[in-house]
């Protein structure tokens, strides 16, 4: 089934505009929307939990193929097991079901609302060079365009997003991947060694209906490190 409508959904940090190399890419007769997430963009001053994001997204959207990656993954996920009549394919690049251990999650909480109040004393310029300066976005090339976007953000909205989004708050939905019928598409690059280990598990969780892609030589923003191969691969997954 060709699906109706794409929606891109990106990660921490980013904004919908960072799509623009991946659209021009997707060859395909259905509308893209690339939607900014609460805490980003025109809608930093917007609050909310990854199951309220989801449920917000397919009032506007309805049944699409959502494409999530990292952050934006996570809300792809858990849009797809709360609403699975809406979505038509699931993509999942460099995402995660959670974490497992409860004693892990809340650690990672403190983590994130430790990081939170470092991004609002440092404020959001200095955040973001911290941020793409770490070794999993090494193979990222450095673009003007997109690094403009990343500081269009607030250093408000960017902590309020870990706060409310981040991997802490993530329920852990590894025990119900086994419910998810659609087409599944998960989409990693070898550099990032986790995120390809978490891909290949949640791959044999969901069934036959995914597959698990890897793009040699690409770290964990796969999208943006090979937006016209990641678009051609959308594309043949989508028909």
């Amino acid at each position: 089934m060709i699906p109706r409508r794409i929606v891109l959904l990106h990660g921490f940090t980013q904004a919908g505009a960072i799509w623009v190399p991946v659209m021009e890419s997707t060859s395909t007769r259905a509308p893209i929307d690339a939607p900014d997430l609460p805490g980003h963009g025109i809608a930093g001053n917007v609050v909310a939990d990854l199951p309220t994001t989801a449920d917000v997204l397919v009032a506007e959207f309805s049944t699409a193929a959502y494409v999530g990656y990292s952050m934006g993954g996570r809300v792809a996920l858990h849009l797809a097991l709360a609403h699975p009549e809406s979505v038509s394919h699931l993509v999942l690049c460099s995402a995660t079901a959670g974490i497992d251990n409860e004693a892990e999650r809340a650690a990672r909480r403190a983590d994130d609302a430790r990081l939170a109040d470092h991004i609002r004393a440092i404020g959001i310029d200095e955040f973001i060079t911290e941020w793409t300066s770490q070794p999993m976005f090494s193979s990222l090339p450095r673009n003007s365009d997109t690094d403009e976007i990343r500081r269009a953000n607030t250093a408000e909205g960017l902590a309020t997003s870990l706060e409310t989004m981040g991997t802490g708050r993530q329920d852990s939905l590894w025990s119900r991947l086994h419910e998810l019928e659609m087409p599944v598409l998960i989409v990693t690059g070898t550099l990032d060694t986790k995120f390809t280990a978490i891909g290949k598990r949640m791959a044999e969780l969901i069934g036959s209906n995914a597959k698990h892609v890897e793009f040699p030589g690409a770290g964990h923003a796969v999208p943006f490190e090979r937006s016209s191969e990641f678009g051609s691969l959308l594309s043949v997954f989508l028909r």
